[in-house]
């Protein structure tokens, strides 16, 4: 897959470590920086990116992960997801359709984010009965806006 990433300047190293691993797991990885201390400047460019098609999910990173997820779920065609644990990861992508994931660097220990980050990566969403019809409904509001 090819992957966006981005952050504010808290998560740089906590970023370039994640990036060399998604890289690791054969993934294509282009970091959208960031040295802007607005992080909702990167996570929308991030967002504008994967929502026109030119990025096959992304991946956000600021201190709790919270501010980054609010900036890419501002731009259309975006779900993004916070994520702190295994199921939650996986659900965001089989559930959800969610594609982006982001991660707070001081509350998230870089062995786990590795954890959450595969788990996310590893899943592929398909239409089904139970969530095609939630997912429906998100993209049928965010479509009427």
């Amino acid at each position: 897959m090819k992957i966006a990433m981005g952050c504010d300047p808290n998560a740089e190293a906590f970023k370039q470590e994640m990036k060399e691993f998604v890289k690791g797991l054969g993934h294509e990885v282009v970091d959208f920086g960031s040295e802007d201390v607005v992080y909702a400047h990167v996570a929308t460019k991030v967002g504008e990116e994967v929502a026109a098609g030119h990025f096959d999910r992304g991946i956000l990173f600021c201190g709790t992960g919270l501010g980054v997820m609010l900036a890419a779920n501002k731009v259309k065609g975006i779900r993004a997801a916070n994520i702190t644990n295994i199921y939650s990861a996986k659900r965001a992508c089989l559930s959800n359709d969610c594609n982006i994931i982001t991660l707070g660097c001081q509350v998230t220990g870089n062995m786990l984010a590795k954890d959450l980050i595969e788990a996310y990566l590893s899943c592929e969403y398909t239409y089904n009965e139970r969530s095609g019809k939630k997912v429906d409904a998100i993209n049928e509001y965010d479509n009427a806006r």
